[in-house]
């Protein structure tokens, strides 16, 4: 089957690796096509198996999931597996660590089954996983710690959004609601292509490496 997304599991827990295993068995265009305990262990097994998603978990002994999100991302010539990053949210400034790092997404351990396999292919067909309610603890945590991924308080929000067009400020106001690539286009009517084109400008337009910075950009320029 030539569209099977391949994926890798990282996680210390071995319950929650045959737990994700389980779910993802549920899915069949998806593989798992390997599991590691630790963060080094998954950056060798990444290398070896050439997974198109890696499932991170943030902490683990030794090299955890936050560094071995760094040393994929510095160690591919290419931008190398979509990494959904698992956590609880019991440390908030870990999440926007992975954020810089070049995580494309953030999964709940608590995520329900169908959610998770949703999760694993939009990041595999280049998107971000971001749901609106990770989206807006993640905001609220930058908005505590005053320090954004990107954009800055008010004014210099502001100004980066002055360089959009009118359609390209409503596809970030979209991104920054939590929706999709699909859902952005059956709400402002346009095909799921040009959305994607469009969400590639706003990146360079807003200086942005990943959605979740779009979103407090416009978060930001509100303030």
């Amino acid at each position: 089957m030539a569209d099977v997304i391949r994926v890798l599991i990282v996680d210390d827990d071995p319950l929650v690796r045959v737990g994700l295993r389980m779910v993802l068995g549920a899915g069949r265009d998806l593989d798992v096509v390997g599991e590691a305990g630790d963060g080094a262990a998954g950056v060798v097994a990444a290398g070896e198996l050439r997974p198109d998603v890696v499932l991170m978990d943030i902490r683990m002994p030794g090299l955890d999931g936050l560094a071995a999100t760094e040393r994929l991302r510095s160690a591919e010539p290419g931008p190398g597996p979509a990494i959904l990053v698992l956590t609880s949210f019991d440390a908030d400034e870990h999440v926007l660590r992975a954020l810089r790092a070049g995580a494309n997404g953030f999964l709940l351990k608590d995520t329900a089954p169908t959610e998770i396999l949703d999760a694993v292919r939009r990041v595999a067909a280049g998107e971000s996983m971001l749901s609106p309610a990770v989206l807006t603890r993640l905001i609220d945590t930058v908005v505590r710690g005053g320090a954004a991924p990107a954009g800055g308080p008010g004014s210099a929000a502001r100004a980066l959004l002055g360089r959009l067009t009118g359609r390209e400020r409503e596809v970030a106001d979209a991104v920054a609601a939590g929706r999709s690539n699909a859902e952005i286009a059956a709400q402002l009517y346009m095909s799921v292509a040009t959305v994607k084109a469009t969400v590639s400008r706003l990146f360079t337009k807003l200086e942005c490496t990943n959605r979740v910075q779009i979103a407090i950009v416009v978060h930001e320029s509100r303030t």
